[in-house]
């Protein structure tokens, strides 16, 4: 009998991936969805680093059959979406992952340098409480100010140099 509870917990995982689907949308509806991508247009003025959200329900059937972490879909999806092919290497990408309740900062070698792992994880940790009070547009913007002060302290835009949007603004919902 106890072969069969890792089978329960396949299938739980898969069920819930399936169920948050459309979840993305109902948390972040249009009007914020237009906030955020607002935020980042305006942040992106203030720096030369790229900031990309990406928010998604449930991982791909290929992700969950075979079982993969939503840190491995993050990293993919800084790779999809360009995030590491911006000038000065400093793109951030922030990846949710709602059925999982995952978080994760994906920032390029040029950001990263100046950044450590421990100033991104107190990062997703305010991104998280404010995910639990249901405040998922304050949660994302809370992180866009944050990346942005950062990227303000290491990448500021020069008066002289025209500033370029190497990416989109608009938050990636697959």
């Amino acid at each position: 009998m106890s072969g069969l509870f890792p089978v329960f917990g396949v299938v739980d995982r898969l069920l819930r991936h399936r169920w948050n689907d459309q979840l993305v949308r109902r948390v972040l509806p249009d009007v914020a969805f237009q906030r955020l991508t607002t935020r980042i247009a305006a942040s992106e003025q203030q720096h030369t680093g790229q900031i990309r959200l990406c928010a998604e329900g449930g991982l791909p059937w290929s992700y969950l059959l075979r079982n993969a972490p939503a840190r491995e879909r993050a990293l993919m999806m800084f790779s999809k979406l360009r995030v590491w092919d911006t000038e000065h290497n400093n793109g951030v990408l922030i990846y949710v992952l709602l059925a999982e309740h995952s978080i994760d900062i994906v920032a390029d070698r040029g950001i990263h340098a100046h950044v450590g792992a421990a100033e991104w994880q107190k990062m997703v940790a305010r991104m998280s409480q404010a995910f639990r009070a249901g405040q998922f547009e304050e949660g994302m913007g809370l992180a866009v100010d944050e990346v942005t002060a950062l990227l303000c302290r290491h990448f500021p835009a020069s008066s002289d140099a025209a500033r370029s949007n190497e990416l989109p603004d608009e938050p990636h919902i697959p």
